[in-house]
């Protein structure tokens, strides 16, 4: 099938900035044909082309769709940052936004593209972070941000993982090492074209923790003085709580709700234990009846609610950390890092558990006669996999399941032969004829040759997510 010609003059010379929309939207166009059946390429509405389109073919057009929206996010961020230059206080009324009947670029911007205030206002940072700068002289300077600007202008990354990345960077600009900077930009941009957004924040989160390890605990006080919880009956006797939690706070409230819920999605499972009246709550519901249960249990009740008999908060925390207080950790569920100090006095909290890691990082391998997997066991799969091993889903609702089953495989119940996984990769692994390899620190799972014939190793586990930085810099 012939490749799409790059453009290496545009067809009109205003339109070199723009080159790279122009090629992307001619590959688009090229997708959309191909995605269409011979007898209904006959030029009608849009919704009746998508209709006609194969299965591959509509994934090609996402694809496609997709770049050329990022290519225009990325020339918008660029206009958006001008506009703002030229709305300066300097320019009083006369400045561009102002000039146009603007209180000020940002509601110009939201006017615009029809989008929201703090839309217009991240559209305006990344152009901002990306712009060249020029000095005095006239000398043109490169970006304060060069990877993610290289990034954006080959439409490998959004302008949501864009911001992300720069604000964090714009954040600790002032305390962290310039060459560090440079290599986790770089990291995290690597990172932005391999994973989801939310996975992405993960990352950035624990990346302004490495870069600026001193700002954590003084990030922690912010967060608790904003901690807040609010209540109000509405007209028709519905109460609203709306709650704003720091880390520290919400760990054993997320952990004591998510145990009840779990709970009760694992009743709902077919076997003989199987309810009576079967369970319709959406997971929502479930979690409303939760905080409820929870509250009559404290006001009347002596003994241990049942599912949190088995809850635990797990503090995480390098050995080095732990010692000096110097650096930070992290709670399992909780994407926020938390201070050493933090993590110290949590640690010391009976109904918590502490997972200090050494050196390498490796987990204990406890328990091998069993069938199920020992506490301890899970909470060191837990460690290693970091939820859902295939799709990351939080650690409260995957199991510990083998490899290599007990019964069939005669597979040992050891580290080596498990792996955390939410009921649907479960599920979807096995229907497929998924493999899987596990060793002390990783996990790797081989696709069937149906859905790749390479069958390339993909990774999985909490190693998939963790930056590529050069650990020297």
């Amino acid at each position: 099938m012939e490749q799409t010609p790059r453009l290496e003059q545009p067809a009109h010379p205003a339109l070199g900035a723009l080159v790279a929309i122009e090629r992307d939207v001619a590959a688009l166009c090229e997708a959309w044909a191909r995605a269409m059946p011979g007898w209904g390429a006959d030029g009608g509405a849009v919704q009746v082309d998508v209709e006609r389109m194969s299965d591959p073919g509509l994934i090609q057009v996402i694809d496609a769709v997709a770049k050329v929206r990022r290519d225009a996010d990325a020339v918008l961020a660029r206009v958006a940052a001008e506009v703002v230059k030229r709305s300066g206080p300097e320019f009083g009324e006369i400045g561009l936004a102002k000039a146009q009947g603007f209180h000020n670029p940002v509601r110009l911007i939201a006017a615009s593209t029809g989008a929201s205030r703090a839309d217009a206002a991240r559209l305006i940072a990344v152009g901002d972070a990306i712009a060249e700068r020029q000095t005095f002289s006239g000398v043109r300077l490169p970006s304060r941000h060069p990877h993610v600007a290289a990034a954006l202008e080959t439409a490998t990354v959004s302008i949501e993982a864009a911001s992300a990345i720069t604000a964090m960077l714009e954040r600790v600009a002032l305390r962290a090492d310039p060459g560090r900077v440079a290599v986790v930009e770089g990291a995290l941009v690597d990172l932005a074209a391999r994973v989801p957004l939310e996975t992405l924040i993960r990352g950035v989160r624990e990346a302004e923790a490495r870069l600026d390890p001193d700002g954590v605990e003084p990030r922690e006080d912010e967060l608790r003085m904003e901690r807040s919880l609010t209540m109000r009956e509405d007209g028709r006797g519905m109460v609203h709580l709306h709650a704003r939690l720091d880390p520290e706070s919400a760990a054993p409230v997320k952990a004591a709700i998510e145990a009840v819920v779990s709970d009760a999605l694992r009743r709902r499972e077919p076997g003989e234990l199987a309810p009576v009246v079967e369970d319709r709550r959406s997971i929502p519901q479930i979690q409303a009846d939760a905080l409820a249960a929870l509250a009559r249990h404290t006001l009347g009740c002596t003994q241990t609610l049942t599912p949190l008999a088995k809850t635990t908060v797990v503090v995480r925390v390098d050995l080095d950390t732990l010692v000096s207080e110097l650096g930070h950790a992290s709670i399992d569920g909780l994407d926020q890092p938390i201070s050493a100090a933090t993590a110290r006095r949590m640690a010391a909290d009976a109904e918590l558990i502490p997972a200090v890691l050494g050196g390498d990082s490796l987990p204990l391998d406890l328990g091998r006669s069993a069938r199920l997997f020992t506490k301890a066991q899970r909470l060191a799969l837990g460690e290693r996999d970091g939820g859902c091993a295939s799709c990351g889903q939080n650690i409260a609702y995957v199991e510990a399941h083998h490899i290599a089953w007990w019964e069939r495989d005669t597979g040992p119940t050891d580290l080596s032969n498990g792996v955390m996984l939410c009921s649907f990769c479960h599920h979807m692994i096995h229907r497929d004829g998924w493999k899987i390899l596990a060793s002390p620190n990783e996990v790797w799972f081989i696709p069937p040759p149906h859905i790749d014939p390479a069958q390339v190793p993909r990774l999985g586990g909490r190693a998939r997510f963790e930056l590529r930085e050069d650990k020297a810099a």
